[in-house]
């Protein structure tokens, strides 16, 4: 059990790293202008990718979370049971976390050495960054809905003894007058 529950929490970070990764290839970072030497402003105060940025992670993390309790549900949770839903829902709230922190990190330090190199008045993106910290919920929201959904559709009873004895036209041999 205690394997399963390893096994759930490590495959859930590595998913989650890849997130990290698919975030920040296809997410928006803000134009930015420096305005003095290593200080930069948006260009356009309206800008809508940090908005944009935020549900490019709800969406990634949402498919994280499927995935994650699909396979999961289908690979562990029906073969050992709690342990393994314990893996995969710690997992998938360290997937989130990591997610984040993958985005995040990657473009940095470019960020940081385009503001440190540039010239004033030169424009460059800025680095990624999660401004809604409640979507790091939405991975773990997801994995054990599925699994709520599998566990509750997937069980059946295990004997059927027929029709209770109150629908019956005997008596019960116990009964009395």
């Amino acid at each position: 059990r205690l394997a399963a529950f390893g096994l759930a929490l490590a495959a859930s970070v590595v998913l989650g790293a890849v997130a990290g990764l698919i975030w920040f290839a296809v997410a928006p970072t803000p134009l930015l202008q420096e305005v003095a030497q290593g200080e930069a402003q948006l260009v356009n105060a309206e800008s809508n990718a940090y908005i944009v940025a935020d549900a490019w992670f709800v969406g990634i993390t949402a498919c994280g979370g499927l995935l994650t309790g699909v396979l999961g549900w289908r690979l562990l949770v029906r073969r050992q049971g709690p342990a393994a839903v314990a893996g995969l829902v710690l997992g998938a709230a360290a997937a989130a976390l990591v997610a984040m922190w993958v985005g995040g990190n990657i473009g940095l330090s470019s960020y940081n050495h385009q503001l440190a190199a540039s010239a004033v008045n030169a424009y460059f993106h800025g680095s990624l960054a999660l401004g809604a910290k409640s979507a790091l919920a939405v991975w773990a929201l997801c994995t054990s809905g599925v699994i709520l959904v599998a566990e509750s559709g997937g069980r059946r009873a295990a004997k059927d003894d027929g029709p209770s004895a109150m629908w019956t036209s005997e008596p019960p041999e116990a009964h009395a007058p």
